[in-house]
């Protein structure tokens, strides 16, 4: 009788030049598999290497001079008082203010008027007009201020703000109009065309339907031209003249001369200059990354 071992098939050999199996690719460890000190440890490298001359700023800013502590005790604010009155570092913040104000709001209105005509008309020189905007980019503006100069000479515009707050708005308005257009074209056209439909111009349209969806953006180009026009110090050195003109970034040049520096009100100075950036930022970085995420494509 046949058994079913005995019917059963042999098995092949196996070949000679049979490969062997190939080793399985390693899982890439997921972020909740990584350790916490592999993340932990360059965050803390990193936050050390920023926050290090934050504190040192604010311990030359509140010890006493003279002093050579490494901790601000006794604290005090002598540093803080002379800057503000005796260096006249209160008109300077004035001045400030009111630069950086009246260039948010000039720079976000001509951006919205020129970013809503490149995002909705078409034209024969869009292209080429994109294009040199994008080009301006790479302008430096130390280029700018023979001609800027010129001109305001020309117009009796020499050693006022206006002349500066014009210089930063110039300055700031290609990115923003560039930003605002993508801005734009993220808003459905429908929606304007429904509120035509609906009897509405095409003003009476953009301000009740577009312009609400650009909040995000309007905070992000808006910020963005505070600060660089409180930050700014070339415009405001060349066309400002007298101390009560002066913004906080020349005024802080006032602090160094050639035989010394006081460090105490230099470092006063300084703080004094960052707290309002700082608190403008800490408010809205929610809308300022959004809106940037949101021109960063085209919708």
């Amino acid at each position: 009788m046949i058994t079913k071992e005995a019917t059963a098939p042999a098995p092949a050999p196996a070949r000679a030049d049979h490969e062997p199996p190939r080793p399985a690719k390693k899982r890439r460890p997921a972020w909740d598999e990584v350790p916490r000190w592999q993340i932990y440890l360059p965050l803390g490298v990193y936050l050390v290497f920023t926050l290090v001359p934050f504190y040192w700023i604010l311990l030359f800013a509140l010890r006493p001079s003279g002093s050579t502590s490494l901790v601000p005790w006794p604290i005090t604010f002598d540093h803080f008082e002379k800057v503000w009155t005796d260096r006249s570092f209160g008109t300077f913040f004035q001045n400030s203010v009111y630069v950086g104000l009246a260039t948010l709001v000039m720079t976000t209105l001509v951006a919205l008027a020129g970013g809503y005509a490149l995002a909705r008309f078409d034209f024969k020189i869009k292209r080429a007009f994109m294009l040199a905007l994008l080009c301006s980019q790479f302008v430096p503006g130390a280029l700018l201020l023979v001609p800027l100069f010129e001109i305001f000479a020309e117009l009796q515009m020499i050693n006022s703000l206006g002349s500066v707050i014009i210089a930063e708005t110039v300055f700031q308005l290609p990115l923003s109009m560039i930003l605002i257009s993508n801005f734009i074209k993220n808003v459905p056209y429908s929606l304007e065309e429904a509120a035509w439909g609906d009897g509405c111009g095409r003003m009476r349209a953009f301000l009740v339907v577009v312009l609400p969806l650009l909040r995000p953006g309007l905070i992000a180009v808006g910020s963005f031209a505070f600060v660089h026009s409180w930050n700014h110090f070339l415009f405001a050195l060349m066309f400002l003249n007298n101390q009560d003109k002066q913004t906080i970034p020349v005024g802080l040049n006032t602090l160094m001369s050639a035989d010394s520096v006081d460090l105490g009100a230099l470092a006063a100075g300084g703080i004094i200059a960052a707290v309002p950036v700082v608190l403008v930022f800490a408010f809205i970085q929610k809308w300022l990354i959004t809106g940037f995420s949101a021109g960063a494509v085209k919708g």
